[in-house]
């Protein structure tokens, strides 16, 4: 059974990395305001806690991982938590899973440690299906981009949460993998007018993307270039992957995510600071994009 999420969510270093005690206070506003779920990035460390801080503190959002990275936690670990939450806090935790990029893994890791993403990827889901408390093949999305990625997304996963993508991409991913997958896509938005600012700010999010073959092949699928990358990003790749302008000019995006067959959307609200609660812009864009 797919996991049953539907509505808008909310993409958020600052629910993990920041105050906890102002996290929690976020997320229960969100779960007023009509968000559907709560969205926490990985990059490692302790990603458990957090997590149980957001469905200790609300009581009905779905509270997921946008993702976990496969190379920095034991699947046997991950199951188990997974079971714990779930005997908690009832079916709420969505378990989103990544194989992330080779810059990040290799310097944390070691020289050479990102080999065969998608075998690794494939033997990760394996080991959770081996393992004392298996994780639901519902309960589990895929960061899928390419072909490949996407079709082990609709054989082994509930569906697909992918990241920095398009509503085109959306489209592939929805024909990739049939009505009955989960499409979670999560889209960055600026709530800003000035095209200068706007683009400034967006700019800044794209800075440590841009060279990561796993997005720049990606984008490069769906028509933009070498010469998109260069200079911090063309305004064509920034308008594409990013959203900005009022709150009608978002709704619109993610209505276009909607339009080519996403069931979810989760924005990443963009200020400048990846850890400040941008709680305005929430309020803001609420009304917007909760009907």
């Amino acid at each position: 059974m797919t996991f049953p999420l539907t509505g808008t969510g909310i993409w958020s270093s600052a629910l993990r990395y920041s105050d906890a005690g102002e996290a929690a206070d976020a997320a229960s506003e969100l779960e007023a305001l009509g968000y559907s779920a709560l969205w926490l990035p990985d990059i490692g460390g302790d990603l458990f806690s957090p997590l149980a801080n957001l469905l200790e503190t609300t009581t009905t959002i779905t509270v997921a991982t946008g993702i976990l990275n496969l190379w920095m936690h034991d699947p046997v670990e991950a199951a188990a938590k997974h079971r714990d939450f779930t005997l908690r806090h009832g079916h709420r935790f969505l378990m989103g899973i990544g194989v992330s990029h080779a810059p990040l893994i290799d310097s944390t890791l070691q020289a050479g440690a990102y080999a065969k993403p998608l075998a690794t990827t494939r033997a990760y889901l394996d080991a959770i299906d081996a393992s004392p408390t298996p994780v639901p093949v519902g309960d589990r999305l895929l960061a899928a981009l390419g072909p490949k990625m996407l079709e082990l997304a609709r054989t082994r996963a509930g569906g697909t949460h992918p990241y920095l993508v398009t509503p085109e991409h959306t489209a592939v991913a929805r024909e990739a993998l049939g009505q009955d997958s989960l499409v979670a896509p999560e889209q960055g938005v600026v709530l800003e007018t000035d095209p200068d600012t706007a683009r400034a700010i967006a700019r800044q999010h794209l800075a440590g993307y841009l060279q990561l073959p796993n997005y720049s092949n990606n984008w490069k699928r769906f028509g933009l270039t070498g010469d998109d990358l260069l200079d911090g990003g063309s305004d064509r790749l920034v308008d594409a992957l990013i959203v900005w302008g009022d709150e009608a000019a978002i709704a619109a995006r993610v209505a276009e995510h909607r339009a080519a067959g996403a069931d979810h959307v989760c924005i990443q609200v963009l200020s400048g600071n990846p850890l400040d609660f941008p709680r305005d812009h929430w309020r803001r864009l609420a009304p917007a994009l909760i009907g």
